[in-house]
């Protein structure tokens, strides 16, 4: 992810790296241009001032000759000496070539001449002196006139080096031009888009802030395609908007739990007269039954009594499996007792699977169905089983019956109701009350990896599913 503020100084350096660069690519142009001025300005100096030694050389050497003095000659030796110095220099200075050789050439025979000029004077020989000082002169002519054409040469060269740096230093003005003209564009440009790319998220955040606001949790997520600061934001912004919404249903099932709870609470209200006056009446009732010796009898009372008990005490008890199974069993007694052989009851339980917690009031209105729309209209070999086990850290229940079974149809109704409000049966005086939606609801709101499935067909039983997660702490709220 890269910051904004990374962004910014990416600009910045990238703008400051080219301005430098055109700086120095001017000032190199300049440099060269003063560069190659003092160059050729020290050049020509020393040219002239060569000339001007030379000059001053055979003046010496006349002086000389006419009045041979070893004052005079000392001043020709200091002379001499100068433009030695002065050879050397021009010798280090200038590129070798064939107009420094003949230069030089040119010098060296001037002070050779000279010298034998000198050697003329000390001999005494007119003719000798007088000769070579004439070659002297000839010599020193003939170096200011190579001297004057040197200048010229260099400074026709330096004219057109001077051309073409001029050229391009205008060339370098254009590309400077053109390259802050096109700063400036790429500044307006980055602008443009640095500034569009952070207020049409804001925008977006806004008009996606103003319809949660307004109770619309439904739209879509809002989308950033570069990955900085106000992604971090909006990718925030979505979770809480995901969060919010995820809140909004829990208490929305919350809220629908509690209303079914108060339904049943109703249901519940409406069964009953004065439990406890009932409960003693049936206590009272299996006690006389047993003392007059109707054992079977005094037992169908005691589980009535222990099945009412269970339906209408408080649905916010924590209840187990085992508790499940228990008035399962009893409801199977009373029914038993009703329809005699005709049917039987099977249980498989793994004692594991009995400490898992789950709604309460779910293993007896599935078992109920399976009676009252399966096995109630069979004459005999009616057959009803529990089986409970553990499987991958999950817990199963099947009740299994082997009644008229049911279509998909059937199935999709249970499951999925057009209504909210479950049909009723024409047999409801059967049950007690609680149908197989109230389940599936309670069981969704138990716990979201809780599911219950059906599988059925006409003419071959039913078998109802249900998975519940394994090692799941009971929770007041959950039934």
């Amino acid at each position: 992810m890269i910051k904004i503020r990374t962004k910014l100084l990416m600009y910045f350096f990238t703008v400051i790296t080219l301005v430098v660069i055109l700086l120095l690519v001017r000032e190199q142009s300049t440099q060269k241009i003063i560069e190659l001025h003092e160059q050729s300005s020290e050049h020509y100096l020393l040219l002239n001032e060569i000339t001007g030694v030379t000059d001053q050389t055979f003046q010496s050497l006349q002086i000389y000759v006419h009045e041979p003095v070893s004052e005079n000659l000392a001043f020709y030796q200091r002379e001499k000496q100068q433009l030695l110095d002065l050879q050397q220099q021009y010798k280090e200075l200038t590129e070798e070539s064939i107009v420094q050789k003949n230069f030089l050439h040119m010098l060296t025979s001037f002070l050779e001449i000279t010298d034998k000029t000198v050697e003329g004077v000390h001999d005494d020989n007119i003719e000798q002196y007088s000769y070579y000082l004439s070659e002297a002169d000839n010599t020193a002519n003939y170096i200011h006139e190579n001297t004057l054409e040197i200048i010229n040469q260099d400074l026709t060269e330096y004219q057109n080096l001077i051309s073409l740096e001029d050229e391009r230093i205008h060339h370098t003005k254009n590309m400077g031009t053109a390259i802050v003209i096109a700063i400036i564009i790429l500044s307006v440009l980055f602008a443009l888009w640095f500034s569009d790319g952070i207020t049409r998220t804001i925008s977006r955040l806004t008009k996606a802030a103003k319809e949660i606001s307004a109770g619309n949790y439904s739209g879509q997520d809002v989308t950033v395609s570069r990955k900085d600061e106000l992604w971090l934001l909006t990718k925030m912004f979505n979770e809480m908007k995901h969060n919010i919404l995820q809140s909004v249903k829990e208490m929305k099932e919350k809220a629908r739990l509690a209303q079914l709870l108060k339904e049943m609470e109703l249901k519940s209200l409406q069964n009953q007269i004065n439990p406890h006056f009932l409960f003693n009446t049936l206590n009272t009732i299996s006690k006389t039954s047993y003392i007059e010796g109707a054992e079977r009898t005094s037992e169908l009372i005691s589980s009535v009594s222990a099945l009412l008990r269970y339906n209408i005490g408080n649905l916010d008890r924590e209840t187990v499996l085992k508790d499940e199974v228990e008035i399962v069993k009893e409801y199977f007694f009373i029914q038993q007792t009703r329809f005699g052989d005709r049917v039987t009851f099977h249980t498989q339980i793994e004692e594991q699977c009995l400490h898992t917690p789950i709604p309460c009031l779910t293993l007896q209105p599935i078992v109920e169905n399976a009676f009252i729309h399966g096995i109630e209209e069979m004459a005999d070999s009616a057959v009803i089983a529990l089986n409970i086990y553990q499987k991958e850290q999950k817990v199963f229940i099947e009740i299994t019956d082997n009644g008229k079974g049911m279509d998909q149809a059937t199935i999709n109704q249970i499951i999925h109701p057009v209504e909210e409000k479950e049909a009723q049966s024409k047999k409801s005086g059967h049950s007690t009350g609680i149908g197989m939606r109230n389940v599936i609801d309670r069981l969704e709101l138990f716990d979201k990896e809780s599911a219950l499935w059906i599988d059925s067909a006409i003419g071959k039983g039913t078998k109802v599913t249900i998975q519940l997660p394994s090692g799941k702490e009971w929770r007041k709220d959950s039934c």
